[in-house]
């Protein structure tokens, strides 16, 4: 019986062995939304043979400094490992927008400072 299902689906701890990602993480891909999974009749969780390459995307989209939430818009838009898709683009240039304006804020930040140091030099 488990051969017969080792080629289709995958429990939480064959996909941690196969990814090195934590079965505990795994599970919290599954409760956000980004790594799908169905559930054997005794309520174990069950992972196509796709979730290895669909783990190794979500953790280049982490590693990338992308939130959950983003990589949730994205991860249907990644077919190849570092290749995007079209659909990709809109949310990456929002995600990105994010950033340069949280930069433009840091940098004003850091100008204030930079101000105050100087006019407390003797």
């Amino acid at each position: 019986m488990a051969g017969a299902s080792a080629g289709r689906s995958l429990r939480v701890g064959e996909l941690a062995e196969r990814t090195g990602v934590s079965a505990r993480l795994l599970r919290h891909y599954e409760n956000s939304g980004i790594l799908p999974a169905r559930r054997s009749s005794a309520g174990q969780r069950l992972f196509d043979a796709g979730a290895v390459e669909r783990v190794r995307r979500i953790r280049e989209l982490l590693a990338a400094g992308l939130p959950v939430r983003v990589i949730r818009e994205l991860v249907d838009c990644i077919h190849e490992p570092g290749r995007l898709e079209p659909c990709a683009v809109p949310v990456l240039v929002a995600h990105l927008r994010e950033h340069d304006a949280r930069i433009a804020e840091l940098e004003g930040t850091r100008t204030s400072l930079q101000g105050l140091i100087d006019a407390s030099a003797p």
